[in-house]
C-alpha cells in the first residue's frame, strides 16, 4: 500500500511538471547575461529578447552579470530552477575555457540545457592609431620586432575576445601581453586612452569608436573575407596561416529543462530570427543570424567548440 501511494505521488508530480511545462510561460522571465551593458552581447540580447517577448507574451528581460569571465552569470543560470524563467545567453566558454582559467568554476556543460544558436559573427582585429601599423602583416612585424612590449584588450579571462588573441600569438608566433577588463566596450576604450594597443572586438563595441576615428579596424578574424566586411582582409590573408576565429551566442537554461519548454524556445527562437526587421537589426550590429538545426544539433556544436576553446587555452599555458 505504501509503496503504491509513493508510485501515485511520483505520477502526480510528474503530471504536474509537464502541465505546468505546457501551459508556460505564466510570467516573466529573466535573460541573463555575463557582460556589461552597451557592449557586444547586448547588440545581440536585447533585440532578441524584445522580439521573444512578444512571440511568448510574457516580458523577456535582460539582467546583466558581468564579472570573472561570465562565471558570476554561469553559476546563477546553472543553480536555478528548471522551470524556463532563467535563460543565459552566452557562447560555449562554460563547456571549455572557463574550467581551466577559473579552478573554483565548478560547473560545466552537464550544468546547462543547449536550447539554440542565436548569432554568429567574425570579430574584428582593432588597434591604436598610434601604433602605426595598417594591416596585418606589419601587426606582426612590429610585434616580432618588440616581443612583449605590445598587449591587447580583452572583456576578461576566457571571454570570447581573449580566445582570438591567444589564438594569434600562437599562430602568429609572436610575444603579446593579455590586459583583461570588464567587458568589451571598457576594453576598446583602453586603446583609445592608450593602455593598449590592440583588441579582438565585438562588431557592435568597435564599429563606432572606428567610424568615429578613434582607433582602426585591420581585419576580420574569419577564415576568408566577411560578407557583411568585404573592405576587411581576413587575418589569414595577411600571412598568419590557419588563423580562424568566429564568435557565436547561444540560448541556454539550467540542466533538466523539461523537454516542451526547450522545444517552445526552440521554435520560438527560429520564428524571431526569421523576422527581416529582425535580422536587418542584428546584421546592422555585425551579426547573422544562426539558428540551430535542433536542440540535439546546438548541444552537440557547443560540446565540440567548447573542446577546442578548452584545447586552445591549455595549450596557451593559461591556466596550467
Amino acid at each position: 500500500m505504501k509503496k503504491t501511494k509513493i508510485a501515485l505521488g511520483l505520477a502526480l508530480a510528474v503530471q504536474a511538471a509537464i502541465a505546468g511545462a505546457q501551459a508556460w510561460p505564466e510570467k516573466p522571465i529573466r535573460l541573463v547575461i555575463g557582460f556589461p551593458p552597451g557592449g557586444g552581447a547586448d547588440a545581440v540580447a536585447r533585440p532578441v529578447a524584445e522580439a521573444l517577448s512578444r512571440e511568448l507574451g510574457q516580458p523577456v528581460i535582460v539582467e546583466n552579470k558581468p564579472g570573472a569571465g561570465t562565471t558570476i552569470a554561469a553559476g546563477m543560470v546553472a543553480g536555478a530552477a528548471p522551470d524556463g524563467y532563467t535563460l543565459f545567453m552566452n557562447n560555449s566558454s562554460a563547456y571549455g575555457s572557463l574550467q581551466v582559467i577559473y579552478k573554483d568554476f565548478k560547473y560545466g556543460g552537464k550544468d546547462f540545457t543547449p536550447i539554440t544558436r542565436w548569432t554568429t559573427a567574425p570579430l574584428l582585429v582593432a588597434v591604436s592609431n598610434e601604433l602605426g601599423v595598417d594591416n596585418v602583416a606589419q601587426l606582426v612585424a612590429k610585434a616580432k620586432a618588440e616581443p612583449g612590449k605590445l598587449n591587447y584588450a580583452s572583456s576578461g579571462m576566457g571571454g570570447g575576445t581573449h580566445l582570438p588573441g591567444l589564438l594569434f600569438t600562437k599562430r602568429a608566433g609572436v610575444d603579446i601581453v593579455h590586459i583583461p577588463y570588464k567587458g568589451g566596450a571598457a576594453a576598446l576604450q583602453g586603446i583609445v586612452a592608450g593602455e593598449t594597443q590592440i583588441s579582438f572586438a565585438t562588431p557592435p563595441s568597435v564599429l563606432p569608436l572606428a567610424k568615429a576615428g578613434r582607433l582602426k579596424v585591420i581585419a576580420v578574424t574569419t577564415a576568408e573575407r566577411s560578407p557583411m566586411f568585404p573592405e576587411l582582409p581576413s587575418v589569414a590573408e595577411g600571412g598568419v596561416k590557419d588563423y580562424e576565429y568566429s564568435f557565436s551566442f547561444g540560448l541556454f537554461g539550467p540542466a533538466g529543462l523539461p523537454e516542451p519548454i526547450v522545444n517552445r524556445l526552440f521554435e520560438a527562437s527560429r520564428k524571431v530570427l526569421a523576422d527581416p526587421a529582425l535580422r536587418a537589426k542584428l546584421e546592422g550590429s555585425g551579426n547573422g543570424p544562426a539558428p540551430s538545426e535542433s536542440p540535439a544539433e546546438f548541444k552537440r556544436w557547443v560540446e565540440a567548440d567548447g573542446a577546442a576553446q578548452r584545447e586552445l587555452t591549455l595549450a596557451s599555458g593559461v591556466g596550467n
